[in-house]
């Protein structure tokens, strides 16, 4: 599964164009949008919940998440709006890092507005991880799936655009795949999040 991707070559996109590139096939008729998400520790800055978690600020954090609810409702009324399919797969890893948790709860805004979220354990995938970790992408329908990247802080910085169709073909069929296997987000976060005391640590 994924064993394509690493010998894949993309085209190197920094944060402006992956946006301006990223909206304009997400607007052009595709049909489905899957974003998978690996990576447990990043750095969102300007983003008021996350400055408040890293300053230790724990219950602010989780008050002000409510201020992107809006946004996040109109992102599933505009992909609702265009006939996109959106589907998020959150891998966790245990025990849960301090952005992740903190992360989870962003997640579960999302959800309550309508964006379909499942979570898939890390461990369940270990036997496909022995070569490398499932990609960090965002796949746009059989168009174009970007490598969202990350500077050595842990900031956003850009994506890898990859256009090869059946590169893009075998990673969705994993996508798919991991995505049927995968807990859906309420039960999870009941279970594994909301019993959790605020993060001892932060970024």
């Amino acid at each position: 599964m994924f064993d394509s991707f690493a010998a894949a070559r993309p085209e190197r996109l920094d944060r402006p164009a992956y946006h301006a590139e990223f909206y304009r096939i997400f607007s052009s008729g595709i049909r489905h949008m899957n974003k998978l998400e690996r990576g447990q520790h990043f750095k969102e800055r300007g983003f008021a919940s996350w400055e408040a978690f890293a300053a230790g600020e724990w219950d602010t954090a989780i008050r002000l998440i409510e201020d992107r609810r809006d946004s996040y409702a109109e992102q599933v009324r505009e992909a609702r709006r265009l006939g996109v399919l959106q589907r998020r797969l959150r891998v966790v890893e245990f025990p849960l890092t301090p952005y992740l948790q903190w992360e989870l709860y962003v997640l579960r805004v999302r959800t309550q507005v309508g964006d379909p979220i499942r979570i898939l354990d890390a461990r369940t995938i270990a036997a496909i991880e022995q070569r490398h970790p499932v990609p960090e992408v965002v796949v746009l329908g059989d168009v174009a799936m970007f490598e969202v990247k990350y500077d050595a802080d842990g900031n956003a910085d850009g994506a890898n655009r990859f256009t090869d169709p059946a590169l893009i073909a075998e990673t969705s069929a994993g996508f798919d795949t991991l995505y049927a296997r995968a807990e859906e987000y309420d039960a999870f976060f009941a279970r594994e999040v909301a019993p959790l005391p605020a993060p001892a640590t932060t970024p």
